[in-house]
């Protein structure tokens, strides 16, 4: 009995001598280095292509000459009879502000030219007067020249209260906006019973005559444009055509889309409507550059301040790092301008996966099985 109580003490005993020398042995074997795993990537070889310029655009009709008018007066509208779409003729009323308060003042103007008139007048006739008593010699010649000097400062007045009144007579006129040249209107940008000041937009008012061609282009495009270019419209699906030559080109990009405005001047196109869409043609563009690299977006990775491709080394079957200098986009690839030479061989996909000196596999795609003829 005493042998059977001391055997499962001497088990557990055994088993725990068993673990620590297991635990020493682990301890004491060297470790094991995991190797980093090789991946399989898409490689794209490097070649010169021609970048795809669109010399296709959709360009709008517009005037050449749109004002914006103002009245150079300011007061509450009483009557606007210039709506969207209308014609004026040159001196045709556009609208009209409230002429009370101008009208008073041109009277008071004129008030003014009566008094002033009636006091050099006065002067004029003393200063005859004077003038006669001194080929007499009952006065002396310094008296007529005091008399001489009030009919001046009095015809001054005259002349001051003549101006006063023909500028308060202009404002009178000014109350009423006229078309200062044949043609229609555009846009309205203030309505009957509002008070506007002198120079605030009114009324936007399209100029008859010539017209442009409004469209616009990328950034890459820009560059090979130059002013006086010549180029084709076409009007929608017509054969009808009309030859332009580029007469503006935009100083800055539109924040928003990043196209630059270009205006066509048209030959011979006044007969357009404002507003039609024309296809502008200008196949000089189409590859005006060749030779270019490009690679799709999906090879480039940023790497601190730097753009970045991997380059395929064939020789050790790992990746490189390579920066590279973006030029500009075109559609889903970009033109490379530096750090890639025809030739080379870089990752095309799964590039932020890899590491410089990583070995990889070249994937290749299983080609589709060939369908046995029955």
């Amino acid at each position: 009995m005493p042998q059977l109580a001391q055997r499962p003490s001497f088990l557990i005993h055994s088993t725990l001598l068993l673990l620590v020398l297991s635990c020493c042995l682990q301890a004491c074997s060297p470790k094991q280095e995991t190797s980093e795993p090789v991946r399989s990537v898409k490689l794209l070889t490097v070649g010169s292509s021609n970048l795809n310029v669109q010399g296709e655009y959709a360009a709008e009709v517009r005037a050449r000459v749109e004002s914006r008018l103002s009245f150079r007066v300011g007061g509450k509208i009483l009557a606007r009879q210039a709506e969207a779409g209308l014609r004026f003729q040159n001196g045709q009323v556009l609208a009209e502000v409230d002429v009370q308060d101008y009208a008073l003042a041109a009277q008071a103007a004129q008030a003014q030219v009566i008094g002033a008139r009636s006091q050099r007048d006065l002067a004029a006739a003393d200063f005859k007067r004077y003038e006669a008593l001194l080929a007499q010699n009952f006065i002396s010649a310094a008296e007529l020249e005091r008399r001489s000097a009030t009919l001046k400062a009095a015809q001054a007045t005259l002349d001051q209260a003549l101006a006063q009144a023909q500028s308060q007579t202009n404002q009178v006129g000014y109350a009423k906006l006229l078309a200062t040249t044949s043609g229609v209107v555009t846009g309205v940008e203030a309505e009957p019973g509002q008070v506007v000041s002198a120079g605030q937009p009114v009324i936007r008012f399209a100029h008859d005559g010539p017209r442009d061609a409004v469209f616009a282009v990328p950034e890459h495009v820009v560059s090979y444009l130059k002013m006086g270019q010549k180029m084709t419209v076409t009007v929608g699906n017509t054969s009808q055509s009309f030859q332009g030559h580029v007469r503006e080109i935009g100083a800055s990009a539109d924040p928003a889309t990043r196209t630059f405005t270009v205006k066509l001047g048209l030959d011979k196109a006044e007969s357009l409507p404002l507003g039609m869409t024309l296809n502008v043609s200008a196949p000089q563009l189409a590859g005006s550059q060749t030779d270019v690299i490009k690679v799709p977006t999906s090879a480039l990775r940023q790497e601190a301040n730097q753009t970045t491709v991997w380059v395929y080394d064939p020789q050790t079957g790992t990746v490189l790092s390579q920066a590279v200098q973006v030029a500009t986009a075109d559609g889903n690839d970009v033109v490379v301008s530096a750090g890639l030479k025809p030739g080379q061989q870089i990752v095309s996909a799964g590039v932020h996966v890899l590491s410089p000196g990583q070995k990889v596999t070249v994937y290749n795609a299983a080609p589709l099985a060939t369908p046995v003829a029955k």
